[in-house]
């Protein structure tokens, strides 16, 4: 072993250089033994699935030998029914992961790029006789990227085509990274005409498409059928659910003992694991980001390696517009496990609002794991958190958000205040806070308590150094909304209890003010407080009139 490549999704590469290869290459024959035409694996970003591709890539294409790559690997040891397949077909690969472009126009030149990229590597097919001439007018068009938005749909198509009639051959079609240019169009604003001409794309690539052996496409998510493959004969879609393909991406427990082994860090097994394991693939459990080991490996540093802001953006938009998914995400953020509901066909275009799909996004990019099915038939399941990096990287997205949007106020200033009793200042500030952040917010009648709730939850992230945020929890003969419980027990704690102004009940905001107090006495919330020797206890009560709020302190 000559290193370790981080950054290189190149299987030729890896093999070439000796670079540390973890044994993937039994995915071949999983991709061999599936009887689907198209097959569609989603997978969390960084999880190997672009060196699985070039994997696949280097086996079956028939323009070189290329046995030398996959000496000694598990795959040469297969019956002659896979090793037969070495080097058995014309393969297609396109990779679509740099189409994340701001305008539908840089889209279509980051897809003419991508193309082109295609089609050099069959250059040969100018000096063909089994080319015809217009043909080659087509082909060259692509290689000076003179093509047309028409052009670039069928491109695809017309050069398998080309391949099938050149090699006498069904050709093997792989796409890395399907939908990088999907989420980025929804998260730019020009979704609509992106998935108009990807449905296009597709349909022309794979309906009726008699030169195609098998498709294999690779995404971080599952977009719903009807929307972009409608023309696909025979397509199966494989996600963190299912069961097959489960130990071809990520490191299984097995694969990381031996890692372990080689690398001789015994010594730091327990903390590795709880920063980078955690995570549930089909009935695997115990899967590691192969991304985060690797770099670990380089440099023997417990961070986070798996963040990138990029590939980030559509769950923090999710994150800005829904609120009852923050409060659950907090839950989360505790420790929790919480029942959902997850669908994950995900349909982009109003995401925010369909909590099934939010999950079902969340579980597939890898930010959940599943850890019991509750309902399969109603796709009822409990999830978590799957280890401390994606822990530590939820509450930046949510302390970063709040943080943007305190109007000048520093969010920590703003705590700082409330956790030393200067409260009218703290008061002050949490309503120009409450202005600017409800000003871009919907709060419906029957989820206002719950919204605004969420949205205090969000706020005392901040102060997860210093203290134990507690939530919804029995206390006395009830449950308070919030109980803030310093670490040191001779500091300040909190009890908080929100109510909404409801006017068919109310005179008005002070009266709204009275019944929460009066809830907070009459169940008797700081009886838990007082019983483990907390003294500083300060009651607070929040009542919210639409975008109004009113606080009391006693």
């Amino acid at each position: 072993m000559t290193g370790i490549g981080i950054g290189t999704s190149d299987f030729r590469k890896m093999r070439v250089n000796d670079y540390y290869y973890i044994d993937k290459s039994m995915y071949i024959k999983d991709i061999i033994d599936n009887k689907s035409e198209v097959i569609l694996v989603t997978r969390p970003r960084r999880f190997g699935k672009t060196l699985n591709m070039s994997t696949l890539k280097y086996y079956f294409d028939c323009r070189q030998d290329n046995k030398d790559l996959f000496k000694g690997l598990k795959i040469m040891s297969q019956e002659e029914k896979y090793t037969s397949k070495l080097g058995a077909y014309p393969v297609i690969y396109l990779t679509l992961k740099d189409v994340a472009e701001n305008t539908y126009e840089n889209m279509l030149l980051s897809l003419k790029t991508a193309i082109l990229n295609m089609y050099k590597e069959h250059i040969y097919l100018l000096d063909s006789d089994k080319i015809y001439g217009f043909e080659k007018k087509k082909i060259e068009n692509i290689l000076y990227e003179r093509e047309n938005e028409n052009e670039i749909k069928t491109a695809t198509r017309e050069l398998s085509e080309y391949l099938n009639r050149y090699y006498e051959k069904p050709v093997i079609l792989l796409i890395d990274e399907y939908d990088v240019p999907i989420q980025s169009a929804y998260v730019e604003g020009y979704y609509e005409e992106a998935i108009n001409f990807l449905k296009a794309f597709y349909r022309i690539t794979f309906k009726d498409n008699p030169y195609l052996e098998k498709t294999v496409l690779t995404g971080v998510s599952r977009v719903a059928k009807e929307s972009i493959f409608s023309g696909a004969n025979n397509f199966k879609v494989f996600t963190v659910l299912d069961n097959e393909f489960a130990d071809d991406f990520g490191i299984t427990e097995e694969e990381m003992d031996k890692v372990i082994e080689d690398f001789k860090i015994e010594d730091d097994k327990k903390e590795i694991k709880r920063w980078y394991d955690g995570y549930t693939i089909g009935n695997m459990e115990g899967i590691y980001n192969p991304w985060s080991i690797l770099n670990y490996l380089t440099d023997r540093q417990l961070k986070q390696y798996w963040v990138n802001t990029s590939s980030n953006d559509l769950i923090k938009l999710i994150l800005k517009k829904s609120f009852t998914v923050k409060d659950k995400i907090e839950r989360l953020l505790r420790g929790e496990t919480i029942e959902v509901k997850i669908d994950l066909e995900t349909i982009i275009v109003g995401i925010e609002n369909n909590e099934d799909n939010i999950w079902g996004l969340m579980l597939g990019t890898g930010y959940l794991k599943v850890t019991e099915v509750v309902d399969l038939a109603n796709k009822i399941y409990k999830v978590a958190l799957p280890n401390y990096e994606i822990k530590l990287l939820f509450e930046q997205i949510i302390d970063n958000w709040f943080r943007n949007k305190v109007m000048g106020n520093d969010l920590q200033s703003i705590l700082k205040d409330l956790i030393t009793l200067n409260l009218e200042e703290y008061e002050e500030k949490f309503k120009i806070l409450v202005r600017e952040m409800f000003s871009y917010m919907d709060v419906g009648e029957n989820t206002a308590e719950n919204f605004y709730h969420a949205f205090v939850l969000g706020m005392l992230v901040g102060l997860k150094d210093s203290y134990y945020v507690n939530s919804n929890r029995e206390s006395g003969m009830g449950r308070y909304d919030i109980m803030l419980e310093p670490k040191d027990k001779n500091g300040n704690s909190f009890i908080m209890e929100f109510k909404v102004y409801k006017e068919d009940k109310e005179k008005d905001i002070e009266e709204t003010i009275e019944n929460a107090k009066k809830q907070i006495e009459e169940r008797q919330y700081e009886q838990n407080l007082k019983e483990r020797g907390f003294k500083n206890i300060t009651k607070m009560v929040y009542a919210f009139r639409g975008k109004e709020v009113k606080m009391e302190v006693y």
